[in-house]
């Protein structure tokens, strides 16, 4: 049980760290720490209650300005998304989920960091931010993973950094809260997970701040590598944990 809470307060330290400074991945940092002893519904709640805590906390420590007709869109659409995915995370086969995310990451993300003058996406408008937006909405009920896909597109709309920053965090929080409450009320959120729960909540508060902190100092440009670097970085760590459980069941 030690060994447990060790593992779960590393997990949630580094995801912690990684939300704070880029404002998205806790989940994606998390579950690549978690997967190897959790079972897959233990951590995917955990993750979604450690990145709700952690975006509570960068909301309050990093606040800017931005257009609120650029976030609705995707709040609209993560709202149909979510229920779905919560509904589909018992049924889901996680394995299989983590390397298809993990293999769009590892190819897509290293080819915009080489590519230092890619054109902005400008199609589809709002209707495509809502698409997106209910994508990210449906990956927050499977595992608090809601900002990967909008944050990988708004980097591609080519939104500025602090834009970009706020956009992901109100919409990260807003389908967090969602994606809670409705595994609480579901039953999805066991008593006996109060425990860990708590460890998360305790484990995270620190290394957001101190991530946030960090982030204040990031040049636009900086960011922008940052911000690919941890999503292939993701895709790696997930891609590490799920090929070698594919391939057992060969």
């Amino acid at each position: 049980m030690q060994a447990l809470y060790v593992h779960v307060i590393v997990g949630a330290v580094l995801a912690g760290f990684v939300q704070g400074l880029s404002g998205f991945a806790f989940g994606l940092v998390a579950m690549s720490v978690w997967a190897w002893t959790l079972e897959p519904q233990l951590a995917a709640v955990l993750a979604l209650f450690g990145a709700l805590t952690g975006q509570v906390i960068a909301a309050v420590t990093v606040r800017r300005a931005f257009d609120k007709s650029l976030l609705w869109p995707f709040v609209l659409g993560g709202l149909v998304g979510v229920p779905f995915g919560v509904w589909l995370l018992p049924h889901l086969d996680l394995v299989v989920f983590k390397v298809c995310l993990g293999v769009l990451l590892v190819l897509w993300c290293p080819a915009m960091l080489m590519s230092q003058h890619l054109p902005k996406i400008t199609f589809g408008g709002r209707v495509a931010d809502g698409i997106v937006g209910a994508i990210g909405g449906a990956m927050a009920g499977i595992g608090g993973f809601s900002g990967t896909i909008p944050t990988l597109w708004c980097t591609l709309r080519g939104f500025p950094r602090d834009t970009q920053r706020a956009v992901i965090q109100n919409f990260n929080l807003s389908m967090l809260m969602v994606a809670f409450a409705i595994h609480l009320f579901s039953g999805g959120v066991a008593a006996s997970m109060a425990p860990l729960l708590g460890l998360v909540a305790l484990a995270v508060a620190v290394p957001v701040l101190l991530g946030a902190r960090l982030y204040i100092g990031i040049s636009e440009a900086a960011f922008r590598k940052l911000v690919l670097g941890l999503l292939t970085l993701s895709g790696v760590a997930m891609l590490g944990s799920a090929v070698p459980a594919l391939l057992q069941r060969g």
